[in-house]
C-alpha cells in the first residue's frame, strides 16, 4: 500500500488562486481555519520569491509546504513555514518527498539555505529534519510563538529548534557518521509508569559527541502527566540552550536500542 500511494503522488508548484484556495481547504483539515493563510496573502508571497508546493494524488491535494523569502540584514534565504498532510495520508513519507521537493526549487531559485522551526520534543519531526534530511540546528528558541491553544501546543511552553538546511546538503548526508562507541549522556533517565522520566542532567560534559535523550512519545505524556511534560520542556530548555550557546551544534537524532521510548540528539563540538 505505502509504495502504491508513493507512486501515485504528484509534487506540483501551485500558481493558481483556485490552487491556493484548496490549499486553505487543507490547513483548515490540518489546524483550523483560524491557522490557515488567506488567499491574498499566499498569492502574493507566490509572486515575489516564495512557492507553495502540492502533493496531489489524482488530483486531490493530500499535502503542502509553504516557503518565503527570509533576510537577516546579511543574506537572504528561503523561510519554510508551513508543512501540512492530510489526516489519511501520514505514513507514506509525503512530508519527506515534499522537503526534496522543495530542496530543488529552492536551488533554481538561487536559494542557498532553507530554515524552519520545529518543537524538538517532537521526535517524529526530528528525525525527519535532522536524520532524514541532514538539516542542523545552531539555535534555541524559548518560548518561540508564545502561548497556543491547539492540541499539540497548548499548556506548555512554544520552544523550539531554529533548523538551518544548505541546499548542497546531499553532500552533507553521505558523509553522516555512526555514532559508535560510549555514549555520554547530558540527561539521566528512568521507567516511571512507563513513562521516560529525566532524573538529572550535566552541564559540564565534554567530549566531540554528546548524547541529549528525549521521549519518543511527548504527546503521550502530556495527556498523561502534563507536570511530567513541561520538567522535559524545562530541562531540555536547559541543555540546549547552554551547549547551543557555547559552540555546539545539534547534528542528528537516533534512536536509543537500550531504552523503550527513548531517543538521543547528537550534540558536536565545532569551535
Amino acid at each position: 500500500m505505502r509504495q502504491q500511494v508513493q507512486a501515485e503522488i504528484e509534487i506540483r508548484n501551485l500558481q493558481t488562486i483556485k490552487e491556493l484556495e484548496e490549499v486553505r481547504q487543507l490547513e483548515t483539515i490540518v489546524w483550523s481555519f483560524e491557522d490557515s493563510i488567506a488567499v491574498n496573502q499566499t498569492i502574493t508571497v507566490v509572486k515575489n520569491g516564495g512557492f507553495i508546493l502540492g502533493a496531489y494524488i489524482k488530483n486531490q491535494l493530500i499535502g503542502f509546504q509553504y516557503s518565503f523569502p527570509g533576510f537577516d540584514g546579511n543574506k537572504v534565504y528561503l523561510c519554510s513555514h508551513s508543512l501540512g498532510i492530510h489526516p489519511e495520508y501520514r505514513k507514506y513519507g509525503i512530508g519527506e518527498r515534499l522537503k526534496w521537493a522543495q530542496k530543488a526549487l529552492a536551488n533554481e531559485k538561487d536559494y542557498d539555505l532553507i530554515t524552519w522551526t520545529y518543537d524538538p520534543l517532537e521526535t517524529v519531526n526530528g528525525n525527519l529534519n535532522l536524520h532524514k534530511l541532514g538539516a542542523i540546528c545552531k539555535t534555541y528558541m524559548e518560548d518561540a510563538y508564545g502561548e497556543m491553544d491547539d492540541g499539540l501546543n497548548s499548556g506548555i511552553a512554544t520552544d523550539r529548534f531554529l533548523v538551518e538546511w544548505p541546499v548542497d546538503v546531499e553532500k552533507k548526508t553521505a558523509e553522516r557518521k555512526q555514532y559508535t562507541g560510549e555514549q555520554k549522556k547530558v540527561i539521566k533517565t528512568a521507567q516511571i509508569d512507563r513513562l521516560l522520566v529525566p532524573e538529572k542532567w550535566d552541564l559540564t560534559l565534554e567530549d566531540h559527541y554528546l548524547f541529549v535523550p528525549v521521549p519518543g512519545n511527548f504527546q503521550e505524556i502530556k495527556q498523561r502527566d502534563l507536570s511530567l511534560a513541561i520538567s522535559w520542556r524545562n530541562c531540555t530548555r536547559e541543555v540546549f540552550t547552554k551547549y547551543l550557546a557555547n559552540g555546539w551544534v545539534v547534528n542528528d537524532l537516533v534512536k536509543d536500542d537500550r531504552t523503550t521510548n527513548q531517543y538521543l540528539y547528537v550534540l558536536e563540538k565545532r569551535v
